[in-house]
């Protein structure tokens, strides 16, 4: 009888280790320390199972039995399963495999966002003040944190932290504000019908943890697009600028001797009256000195450029490019673009659509010392060609006076500032009215030395090339065109490329969500929903009877 109790002893003794095992582990992985206390269950749990198991193997020789054998091999098999479960749990948890199948890739940032995030350099946090976490709002912040560890974003009831409320001054729930070291901005409302915008994110995001502004000037005065919304203007194209961080202002060379000293980039956008010479010259000037410079040129328009554009290898066609591919309802002529070089600029375009109602093709010969690229082609002949006869109805190629397609409808080249501006290759019987300084070298037979180059034509000490862009189309980038298809990238990353600001992100832009629904009146959802609740069905059973009557 005693043997008998001491084994019930034993036995319960053995029970007592594994729950003071568990306890252990419980009180550590709740508490996440190790400290005493789950030590104090753990040890005597694992010391109390070690001397059942050394017992049980002194009595019965338990290790030899066929039913522990195969009760060990049954528990070494789940601890393995469950090491399986947990080392797939970690690699899910570490690493994120996501598949966007939306045909717009509605559910991943844009090529541009990515860029931005995962260069970033400074901490950037998103506050979002509002009681409620939107799901879309907060799926698309978690797209952004995924990318880098430096952002962060928090929701925040105003009413339970009015301290912060008050630091960022929100006056209402849904104001969303970027925080970026001591800048802060405000991105934007967000309420029912608006939710977080990527594109407003990212591009707010880029100003606020850049260190340099760049200023732009848009050249006025000979004909140009006007700046202030109108019909006809860039006003949009502005505004996107200023979100792109920057500084956009009107220059009038007929007031000024110089382009400015702070220019970043000078745009000339449609103009349709001739500069003057002086004018011309203080353009060449800045491209001397380091300057980027953005011509777009539209066509039966000449403003006497030529001398500035044949130093870089670039003609203006002055007939019409023509595109009779397109079947899209925009007529043959705008040029419905799909191909693109292989440039910063264009990088990601793939096989995307750009739109260039009237532009005119352009001519590209090398120049030593001047690189080139072509940005924008159209499709082969007969697809495309440039037309000569600009008023005829019926437009028709022209073996004689016509050009087949390819056509160049944009073109991006650079100059180092060490090679000075070449003539063009091939000479013509007539001076230009403004040869460069290395033409009249050239030309004149004194063998004096050179004079050195007066103070407004010294190379900029911080630049090391000049950039140039030619399109040979304006409207392509007027309000309107400016948000179809890749027409506002192709501005926007010209821009950001002429600038020479080589840490900014060259991609497309963020889209917008499209919306896709379908309006129906009362009458067809009433039908929709009777066509699928009963008649659908009735059908269904009376196949079905027939069936069954046809097998009776």
């Amino acid at each position: 009888m005693k043997n008998i109790a001491k084994r019930r002893l034993w036995k319960y003794l053995f029970w007592f280790g594994p729950f003071l095992l568990v306890a252990g582990l419980t009180a550590g992985l709740v508490s996440q320390k190790w400290g005493v206390i789950p030590l104090a269950f753990l040890i005597p749990g694992i010391v109390i199972i070690g001397f059942w198991l050394i017992w049980q193997t002194q009595r019965t020789n338990w290790w030899g039995r066929r039913s522990t054998q195969a009760g060990t091999n049954a528990l070494v098999a789940t601890l393995a399963v469950l090491a399986i479960l947990g080392l797939i749990n970690f690699i899910g948890t570490r690493y994120h495999l996501r598949t966007d199948l939306t045909d717009t890739q509605l559910f991943t940032l844009a090529p541009q966002s990515r860029e931005l995030v995962q260069s970033l350099q400074k901490p950037a946090k998103v506050w979002v003040f509002d009681v409620n976490r939107n799901p879309q709002d907060l799926e698309l912040l978690e797209n952004y944190r995924r990318l880098s560890s430096k952002f962060k974003f928090e929701f925040v009831d105003p009413q339970a932290r009015p301290g912060l409320a008050d630091k960022f001054g929100v006056k209402d729930y849904g104001e969303v504000y970027l925080e970026s070291e001591n800048k802060r901005q405000l991105v934007q409302m967000v309420n029912q019908n608006e939710r977080l915008s990527e594109i407003r994110l990212t591009n707010r995001l880029q100003q606020i943890t850049s260190t340099t502004t760049a200023k732009v000037y848009l050249l006025q005065g000979h004909g140009e697009r006007q700046l202030a919304a109108g019909e006809g203007a860039i006003s949009q194209a502005v505004q996107a600028l200023s979100d792109k961080n920057f500084t956009t202002s009107a220059l009038n060379l007929a007031e000024k001797s110089a382009v400015p000293d702070d220019a970043a980039v000078v745009i000339v956008a449609g103009a349709k009256k001739a500069l003057f010479d002086n004018e011309v010259k203080a353009l060449q000037t800045y491209l001397n000195r380091g300057g980027n410079l953005l011509l777009a040129i539209d066509p039966n328009t000449d403003p006497k450029l030529n001398s500035l554009l044949q130093q870089w290898g670039v003609r203006l066609d002055n007939r019409l490019a023509v595109d009779v591919s397109n079947n899209v309802g925009i007529g043959p002529a705008v040029a419905l673009v799909t191909e693109y070089g292989q440039h910063p600029i264009t990088k990601d375009f793939g096989n995307g659509i750009s739109l260039y109602p009237l532009a005119r093709p352009l001519e590209v010969t090398p120049v030593p010392g001047v690189e080139s690229t072509t940005l924008i082609v159209t499709k082969p002949y007969p697809s495309s060609w440039a037309e000569s006869d600009l008023q005829s109805e019926n437009l028709q190629f022209n073996q004689g006076s016509d050009r087949k397609g390819p056509l160049t409808l944009g073109v991006a080249l650079k100059r180092k500032l060490s090679a000075k501006p070449q003539p063009q290759p091939t000479p013509t019987p007539n001076p230009s009215p403004l040869p460069s300084p290395t033409t009249q070298s050239k030309a004149s037979p004194s063998p004096t030395p050179p004079l050195p180059p007066s103070p407004t034509t010294e190379l900029s000490p911080t630049s090391t090339e000049s950039r140039l862009v030619v399109l040979g189309n304006s409207d392509f980038a007027t309000d309107g065109l400016f948000q179809q298809q890749l027409n506002g990238d192709v501005f926007l990353n010209s821009v950001t490329w002429l600038s020479q600001q080589d840490q900014q992100p060259l991609s497309i832009r963020p889209k917008e969500v499209k919306n896709r629904r379908i309006n129906i009146t009362g009458t067809q959802a009433n039908l929709l929903a009777l066509s699928s609740l009963v008649i659908l069905p009735l059908i269904g059973l009376a196949g079905a009877a027939v069936l069954w009557w046809k097998r009776r």
